[in-house]
């Protein structure tokens, strides 16, 4: 079975998407849409723009959502789920490519998203770090040790956790991580806590716009980063979505359901690779490739 994976924030890179732009008509006609929809060129950003204009907020998210899903779009019938899933950003990726999302609701979304969490980092002084070499369960009982907010917040793969939360407290854990022995715990160059409490005013702002954006009975099922499982309710899939920014990535345990559940071929979509390391690090015998462009004849 084939399972599609769309990667989330980090996957940028200056340059990105401008083949898709130069070789297929749908692909351009889409980029124009987006620049329509979001109020500026983002295709500027993305085509030429440095590494450090594609950091910014408002450019990140809907640059890496645009690159996944406009890349999904042009392969045509060749592109056939059997379920997919993203990681955090790469959700909404997703649900664009199994049809509950339209291309101009998931684009408003995760723009809506992008200004929504911005906003959130800018009211406290948090940040994330890298867990390396220690078991889940241990980061998890040191994080609820430490004084301050501090939780587990994307579990990557096997010995590989993503801590969030306040700055003194993600310090304090970090010393204590190191202490009981963890290969590395090295502080993220990223602007606030995601997936931690403090994204909670960007949560109650993404819910209100869910929750007035049409769902529709997506075509297979998507494994969500809240829950790790099948899911193919639309209720259920916004109940998810609006969670997510507060609430733990399960990125590990999605991939061990779907392989449970049939997946033999994970195909990522989108910028970059990290999702199929990521995949092989949690299941050694896992199929991974990326889906690869065909320019119009």
């Amino acid at each position: 079975m084939n399972a599609y994976i769309f990667p989330g924030q980090g996957a940028q890179f200056s340059g990105m998407g401008l083949d898709l732009y130069e070789n297929s008509s749908l692909a351009q006609e889409l980029f124009e849409n987006a620049n329509d929809i979001l109020g500026f060129s983002i295709t500027d950003t993305m085509f030429e723009g440095s590494a450090e204009a594609l950091k910014q907020t408002k450019v990140t998210q809907p640059a890496i959502f645009l690159h996944s899903v406009i890349l999904a779009k042009t392969l045509g019938d060749t592109f056939k789920p059997d379920m997919v899933a993203g990681h955090s950003l790469g959700e909404f990726s997703a649900l664009v490519a199994n049809g509950t999302l339209s291309f101009e609701d998931g684009l408003k979304l995760v723009s809506q998203r992008a200004l929504a969490m911005q906003k959130a980092c800018e009211l406290e002084a948090s940040t994330m770090a890298a867990v390396l070499g220690l078991e889940d369960a241990l980061v998890e009982h040191v994080c609820e040790s430490t004084k301050g907010i501090v939780v587990a917040a994307n579990y990557n793969c096997p010995g590989q956790l993503v801590i969030s939360g306040e700055v003194e407290a993600i310090n304090a854990a970090c010393e204590t991580l190191k202490a009981e022995g963890a290969r590395r715990a090295l502080v993220l160059p990223v602007g606030g806590a995601f997936h931690s409490p403090l994204m909670e005013p960007a949560r109650e702002e993404l819910a209100a716009a869910i929750e007035a954006t049409h769902f529709s009975k997506p075509n297979c099922p998507i494994y969500q980063n809240v829950t790790a499982s099948a899911i193919v309710d639309e209720t259920e899939i916004k109940t998810n979505l609006i969670s997510q920014l507060t609430a733990p990535v399960r990125w590990t345990q999605s991939v061990q359901k779907m392989i449970t559940d049939g997946a033999t071929l994970f195909t990522e979509v989108g910028p970059g690779k990290v999702l199929q390391g990521l995949v092989r690090k949690i299941n050694r015998e896992a199929q991974t490739a990326s889906a690869t462009f065909q320019a119009e004849a």
